[in-house]
């Protein structure tokens, strides 16, 4: 395997020239620095990461925090690491997962060990026990959710609250007055995930202002989650003419129940689904849905990361609006239902 100091030989140069070519941490002539890069190309040379970072005091990796439960979505989960993984490369920076089990010690492991250059944390809680000491480190933060308390750590998400509203003008538009939520499993609920309890909010709110009969009910994954949870819903507002659906895994099922119930989408009941593209238009009916933007959330992350890195002025708080695709299952209800 070639060292640098092959590579300054091939290139009749010292290997501290080298060094600068890479770290750029000093001016090289553009006509030095070309031998040296043909003489790295030639060679095949890869500098060792460690010594790299030691001699530019930086690592070129980022460190995201990732949720792994049973009670997350993984598939949804990995399009989000999969927008951080691609947008890094773009700033030729590699990406260190870790799971969010670790808590603060994992937080504090990578940094003090000056492994990453920046963290990136998802599914935060409204008061996440990990704020202060992502305050404490010498590395930046970009958090994708938005807890309570946030004061001096960048934050990218959805709007939420918006995209609540957004589903439930769009349904009143049609017509619907008595609306359902099949919100996301109690556990999230629970631990006071900010997206969720910004959802949950933005649709109590909107429901108010519009005058709108509406249930909220968590859900289990699962069928025997949906049964419940739909059950419930019924029993408190037995005429519903849609719902609104928060939760990804339970779409399937859910319309596997009103399949095998005799209620047709949209006929007997319309639905809006927050979900990612792919998930809507993979079942039966392709649902009308307010995207989960994994992908623009990710990579903003990412652009984020790196202004803070280069010293560049950041928006503190950036929340994406929500847009919502019409596809086929919702329609008008008939006066007589209204």
């Amino acid at each position: 395997m070639p060292t640098i100091n092959d590579v300054a030989r091939a290139a009749g140069v010292s290997p501290s020239t080298v060094s600068y070519v890479l770290s750029g941490r000093r001016p090289i002539s553009a006509e030095t620095r070309a031998r040296v890069q043909a003489a790295i190309a030639e060679l095949g040379f890869h500098p060792h990461a460690g010594a790299r970072a030691l001699a530019s005091s930086k690592t070129n990796v980022l460190a995201l925090v990732a949720p792994l439960r049973v009670d997350v979505n993984v598939p949804v989960i990995m399009q989000f690491a999969t927008a951080v993984v691609t947008a890094a490369r773009a700033y030729n920076h590699d990406v260190l997962l870790l799971t969010k089990d670790e808590g603060t010690a994992g937080l504090e492991r990578v940094a003090h060990s000056t492994m990453v250059d920046a963290l990136i944390l998802m599914d935060l809680e409204r008061d996440d026990l990990r704020i202060p000491a992502l305050r404490r480190l010498k590395q930046p933060s970009v958090l994708i959710g938005l807890p309570s308390d946030h004061t001096g750590i960048a934050c990218v998400d959805l709007d939420f609250a918006a995209a609540a509203r957004l589903a439930l003008e769009h349904l009143a538009g049609h017509g619907h007055r008595r609306i359902g939520l099949v919100g996301p499993s109690p556990a999230v609920y629970r631990r006071q995930t900010t997206y969720a309890d910004r959802f949950l909010a933005g649709f109590l709110e909107a429901s108010a202002e519009l005058d709108l009969r509406t249930v909220t009910h968590p859900c289990e994954p699962g069928a025997a989650g949906v049964r419940d949870a739909m059950a419930d819903i019924d029993a408190q507002l037995s005429d519903l003419t849609a719902l609104v659906v928060h939760n990804e895994e339970a779409l399937r099922p859910l319309l596997d129940l009103l399949h095998a119930t005799g209620r047709k989408v949209p006929d007997d009941v319309s639905i809006v689904a927050i979900c990612p593209q792919d998930v809507a238009t993979s079942m039966p009916v392709g649902l009308t849905s307010i995207d989960i933007p994994a992908h623009d959330v990710g990579t903003l992350a990412v652009e984020t990361a790196m202004r803070l890195l280069d010293g560049r002025t950041v928006e503190y708080t950036r929340l994406l609006a929500p847009a919502l695709v019409e596809r086929n299952s919702c329609t008008e209800i008939s006066p007589s239902h209204r």
